[in-house]
């Protein structure tokens, strides 16, 4: 399930969807905030162009959105456990603190997954690159 060639290694990996070997970002830790929104232009290995045109990650925002809802539940979830009643200012306090925590997580996963929607594996094209995907 998590083995090259499946779009989950390429998304939980922040990998190429066309070879799964390349680096999306500069700094490709999930949680690192140091680059944390440098992504490469393509791919160092197949040459696969990250950004086909103007705007295109402009979908991953709302997929953004959804990664930012469970982390947000889950500590409005935790509040719940200790008290017995949730403010507003509470909800907002949590969803800002999920934001700040999650930030480079939410905003790297977002953006591998909408890339990976539209971009599928190829796995000649490690090897020969003129097979890749512009």
């Amino acid at each position: 399930m998590l083995g090259k060639g499946s779009k989950l290694y390429s998304i939980c990996k922040l990998k190429c969807p066309r070879c799964h070997e390349g680096d999306l970002f500069a700094n490709n830790s999930l949680l690192g905030y140091r680059k944390m929104s440098q992504m490469l232009e393509h791919c160092p290995v197949c040459h696969q162009m990250y950004e086909p045109e103007p705007g295109y990650y402009y979908g991953a925002m709302f997929v953004s959105y959804g990664l930012t809802t469970g982390p947000t539940l889950a500590i409005v979830g935790l509040m719940m456990m200790f008290s017995e009643e949730i403010t507003l200012w509470m909800f907002v306090g949590a969803l800002l603190l999920s934001l700040v925590l999650f930030l480079p997580a939410i905003f790297k996963l977002s953006r591998a997954i909408w890339i990976n929607i539209f971009i599928s594996y190829n796995p000649e094209a490690a090897t020969h690159p003129q097979a890749r995907g512009h």
